[in-house]
C-alpha cells in the first residue's frame, strides 16, 4: 500500500513491507546457494582413486574374498563382473559413494578403490587385507 508522505516526496512505499521483501529474497538466495551447493556436491565424482593396489589373486578371487568381509560389516555392496573387472559398489539413498574396481593383470590383479571421504574406512581396510 502506497502512502503520501509529504516530508520526503508524493508517494513512498512503507519501510516495514520493504525490509520483508529484502529478508524474503535474502532467505530465497540462501535456500537456492545451498542447494545447488548440495547438488554439486553428489554429481561430483572422484576422478583420481584413492587407494590402488596390485593383489596376486585374479579379480574373482579378489571381489571373493572382499565382499564376505563388506556383508559381514552389515554393508550391502553390489557386484557386477565381467570377462577381465569386477566391480563392487555401496550406494547410499542419492548416490554411489564407494567403488571398487579390480581389473585382470599379467600376475594377478590390479585394485582401484574410489571414495568420497577423506578418512580411511572400513571398504579402503577390506581391499588391503584382501590384496
Amino acid at each position: 500500500m502506497w502512502r503520501l508522505d509529504t516530508e520526503n516526496g508524493p508517494l513512498q512505499k512503507p519501510a516495514g513491507r520493504q525490509r520483508c521483501y529484502q529478508d524474503s529474497t535474502m532467505r530465497f538466495m540462501f535456500a537456492s546457494l545451498l542447494a545447488s551447493t548440495l547438488l554439486i556436491g553428489c554429481a561430483a565424482v572422484p576422478n583420481q582413486p584413492t587407494l590402488a593396489l596390485e593383489s596376486g589373486k585374479s579379480p574373482e578371487e579378489f571381489t571373493g574374498c572382499v565382499m564376505p568381509i563388506l556383508q559381514a560389516q552389515q554393508l550391502t555392496p553390489l557386484l557386477s563382473q565381467g570377462q577381465r573387472h569386477s566391480r563392487i559398489s555401496l550406494t547410499s539413498a542419492v548416490s554411489t559413494d564407494k567403488v571398487m574396481d579390480a581389473y585382470k593383470a599379467q600376475t594377478g590383479s590390479k585394485v582401484f578403490v574410489f571414495e568420497r571421504s577423506v578418512l580411511s574406512s572400513e571398504f579402503e581396510r577390506a581391499a588391503k587385507d584382501c590384496a
